[in-house]
C-alpha cells in the first residue's frame, strides 16, 4: 500500500468534515429535543451485542447486513448492530419492565455490510423513536405525526407519506394456501413490482380464482385515496383482517391529512418493506431530491416476545446523513470568534471563561502565533480590564 492509498476509506463508509458535522450534531440535538417534548425518553444501547440477542426476530436481510466478530473473553459471536430497532425492543422488554405505554427515542451509529440501495450509506447514523405498551391505531398515528414532524423540524418541504399494511399480503396467501418455495417466489416477484412475474406465479400456484384474482389486484393498488375505496371493491370478498387493515390505512390518513394537510398521501398495498418482522402498517416518508424514502418505520408487535415480553410495538428511524443531504449548505462559521493573546495573564483567563460561559468561541493564540484566521474580534486589555474588540 503506497502513502497516498493511506487516507482511502471503504466505499460506503465516510468521515464528516467540521462545517457538516456541526449540521449532524445541531440537527441531532435539534430532533432529541423535539422528542423530549413528545415525551420520548432517550436511550443509547451498546454499538455491538450478542448475535443471538441483536439479530432475533428481524429476519434474513438484518442477518445478511450484519458485520459479526468474535468475543475474545466468551468465545461467542457479536454483531455489530445494522439497526438499533431490537435493542430498543429488548430495552423494553427486559430492562426497563414498565407496564402502559413506553416512549424511547435514540441516536447512534450502524454499520451495513453493503449498501441497502446505490446512493446509500453503509455508515449510517440511525434516530428514531418507538412506542411500546399499546396496540391501538392511535400509536400508529403519534409515530407517524413525529416522524413528519422530524422531516418538517429539519427543514424538508414537499415530502410524501407513503402508507401499506402486511396484513392484506398476509390474509391474502393464506387463503392462498401456497407452498414455502412459491410463497418466496411469489414474495421476491413483489418486491421487484413484477407484474408479469406476478400473475405468472398466482396462475401456476393459486387454485382458488377468487384468491387469485385478489392477489393480481394489488399490484395494482397504489396511487391516492382513490386506492382505498378500489380495494374496498376488488377486495370485497377478503377476511375480516384485510377489512380491518382497510379501516386502519383510513383512520390513518384522515388523521394525517387533517394535521398536516400539505403532506401527500400515496397507498402501495403490496407494499412488504420489512415483510418478515412488521406486522401491521408500514410507513416510508419521500422527499425530492433523495432516491430512497428518507425515514420509514412499522408496527412490530412481535418483536419484544422473544425477550420475554409480547409488547405492543410500532416506530419509525432516519439517518442524520441522508438527512443532511437535502439540507442547504451552511456557509463557513469564519466569523464567529474572538480572539486571546497567549498570556499567563488570570484576569485573562477569567475574561475567556467568562465569555466562553456566555456561549462565545475563544481561540487563544499559541506560542508565537500573532492571529487567529476564524475570529473576527479579539480581546484586548484596557485599562486594567480585557473587554472585546473588533479585529
Amino acid at each position: 500500500m503506497t502513502i497516498a492509498d493511506r487516507w482511502l476509506l471503504p466505499d460506503g463508509v465516510e468521515e464528516l468534515l467540521p462545517e457538516q458535522a456541526e449540521q449532524v450534531e445541531a440537527l441531532r440535538r435539534k430532533l432529541l429535543d423535539l422528542y423530549h417534548t413528545w415525551g420520548y425518553e432517550l436511550v443509547m444501547p451498546p454499538l455491538l451485542e450478542f448475535t443471538d440477542s441483536l439479530l432475533v426476530g428481524l429476519g434474513k436481510d438484518v442477518d445478511l447486513q450484519t458485520f459479526k466478530v468474535v468475543d475474545q473473553l466468551s468465545g461467542r459471536t457479536m454483531g455489530i448492530r445494522p439497526d438499533m430497532t431490537t435493542q430498543i425492543a429488548r430495552i423494553d422488554a427486559h430492562c426497563l419492565k414498565r407496564d402502559g405505554a413506553v416512549r424511547l427515542c435514540y441516536a447512534g451509529s450502524v454499520l451495513h455490510t453493503r449498501p441497502k440501495t446505490l446512493m446509500a450509506s453503509r455508515s449510517p447514523i440511525q434516530l428514531g423513536a418507538e412506542l411500546y405498551g399499546d396496540s391501538s391505531i392511535d400509536s400508529d398515528i403519534e409515530i407517524i405525526s413525529l416522524m413528519l414532524e422530524t422531516l418538517r423540524a429539519s427543514g424538508i418541504a414537499n415530502i410524501t407519506l407513503d402508507l401499506g399494511h402486511v396484513s392484506i399480503y398476509r390474509a391474502l396467501l393464506a387463503e392462498a394456501g401456497l407452498e414455502e418455495e412459491a410463497k418466496q417466489a411469489l414474495f421476491d416477484a413483489l418486491q421487484r413490482k413484477s407484474g408479469t412475474e406476478i400473475n405468472a406465479l398466482i396462475a401456476a400456484h393459486v387454485c382458488q380464482p377468487q384468491v387469485a384474482s385478489m392477489m393480481q389486484a394489488l399490484t395494482q393498488l397504489n396511487g391516492g385515496r382513490e386506492v382505498l375505496s378500489e380495494a374496498a371493491t376488488v377486495l370485497a370478498a377478503a377476511g375480516e383482517q384485510v377489512q380491518l387493515a382497510l379501516a386502519e390505512l383510513g383512520k390513518v390518513a384522515d388523521s394525517i391529512a387533517a394535521r398536516m394537510p400539505d403532506v401527500n398521501i400515496y397507498f402501495d398495498l403490496s407494499e412488504l418493506r420489512g415483510y418478515h418482522y412488521h406486522t401491521g402498517l408500514v410507513f416510508a416518508a419521500l422527499a425530492p431530491g433523495l432516491g430512497q424514502a428518507v425515514a420509514n418505520g412499522g408496527r412490530y408487535d412481535d418483536v419484544g416476545k422473544v425477550f420475554g415480553r409480547a409488547r405492543p410495538a410500532t416506530g419509525f428511524s432516519t439517518d442524520l446523513k441522508a438527512l443532511l443531504q437535502l439540507l442547504p449548505a451552511t456557509a463557513a462559521q469564519s466569523h464567529k470568534a474572538i480572539a486571546a493573546p497567549n498570556s499567563d495573564d488570570l484576569a485573562l483567563w477569567q475574561a475567556i471563561q467568562q465569555l466562553r460561559a456566555q456561549g462565545e468561541r475563544v481561540l487563544q493564540t499559541l506560542s508565537e502565533q500573532t492571529a487567529v484566521a476564524a475570529c473576527d474580534r479579539q480581546l484586548v486589555l484596557e485599562q486594567g480590564t480585557w473587554v472585546v474588540k473588533p479585529l
